[in-house]
């Protein structure tokens, strides 16, 4: 297809042999009584890939909005791309098909395409929250093993991990036998991963980028589009800041999940496949400043957890 040749992929390959789409639409902090309608939204759009999880408490919407657009013909099943992730409360080996049994039933599904480990961290089964009492040992190898079975089972199509390092990835490669397809993490031009990127692309994982704009509006500070090098080229091109910072991603090699409720949001940031952003512009990205915005304060205490700082959890990549 002449479009995806010249101005990037639509898809990207995985290690399984599926294609991934480029662009995905993110549902964290998307609220129950939004979620569905920017669901359809996005799938009207064009959007062929939804990003979900257990914990973002919308699944159950998201699946009603799915079911809609299957029997109404809008979209085949095989057509989408469904994500979930695994909480940090169900890593005991015998609460992770549990967990994706519940997030299918919610999304009215019989398989994922995608299920992910969404923190290298773990808490008590049915806890709610990161109270330093709710925090347990990590069990990731037992939990990555069990992630394998469904794969082998077929309820999740492809498995991966979220928020891991570069060396927590490294770790995890030494004794999967079945090598996760994806890492989710952040990743926009404030953030850009590029020792990360590198590990990803040499063991064919692909890496997938959540909060590609920043989480504006989030609890998560950082204000991305107002970054001057991105505000610059966007005026060059006639295009939006958030555009901008799309493009870079999908530009970069990995797959985007900008989250919006925004219809008219929705349809931009689906905008990125008639233009691209000329060689001469894109190194200039490499002169923005680097920053990790989430950071994941939650996950550090001096006792309880196995991370006694951000420098462990990220392995210094912070």
């Amino acid at each position: 297809m002449h479009i995806e040749d010249e101005h990037g992929p639509l898809y990207f390959d995985l290690n399984t042999g599926a294609k991934i789409p480029s662009i995905g639409l993110g549902t964290w902090k998307a609220a129950p009584g939004v979620v569905g309608q920017a669901v359809i939204a996005a799938v009207k759009a064009g959007y062929r890939h939804i990003d979900c999880a257990r914990v973002y408490d919308n699944e159950k919407e998201i699946g009603v909005a799915l079911k809609e657009l299957f029997s109404t013909g809008i979209v085949k099943r095989d057509e989408m791309w469904i994500t979930s992730k695994l909480w940090c409360s169900d890593h005991a080996p015998e609460d992770v098909s549990k967990a994706l049994s519940k997030s299918l039933e919610d999304l009215q599904l019989d398989y994922v395409d995608l299920y992910l480990i969404h923190w290298p961290f773990r808490t008590k089964p049915g806890s709610r929250g990161f109270d330093p009492e709710v925090i347990e040992p990590l069990c990731l190898k037992e939990t990555w093993s069990t992630m394998e079975g469904l794969y082998a089972s077929g309820r999740a199509r492809a498995i991966g991990v979220s928020n891991f390092s570069t060396k927590k990835l490294q770790d995890l490669l030494t004794y999967a036998k079945v090598t996760p397809a994806v890492n989710q993490v952040e990743c926009h031009p404030v953030w850009q991963q590029p020792n990360l990127h590198r590990l990803c692309k040499s063991t064919n994982v692909h890496l997938s980028a959540y909060s590609p704009l920043g989480s504006p509006g989030s609890w998560v500070k950082g204000e991305i589009l107002k970054e001057p090098i991105l505000i610059e080229i966007a005026e060059k091109l006639n295009k939006s800041p958030a555009q901008i910072a799309l493009k870079w991603g999908i530009q970069s090699g990995h797959s985007i999940l900008p989250k919006s409720v925004n219809e008219l949001r929705i349809k931009e940031n689906f905008s990125l496949f008639d233009w691209s952003i000329p060689p001469e512009l894109f190194s200039n990205f490499s002169n923005i400043h680097q920053q990790r915005l989430l950071r994941g304060d939650f996950a550090v205490h001096q006792t309880r957890s196995p991370y006694k700082s951000l420098e462990e959890l990220w392995d210094g990549e912070i």
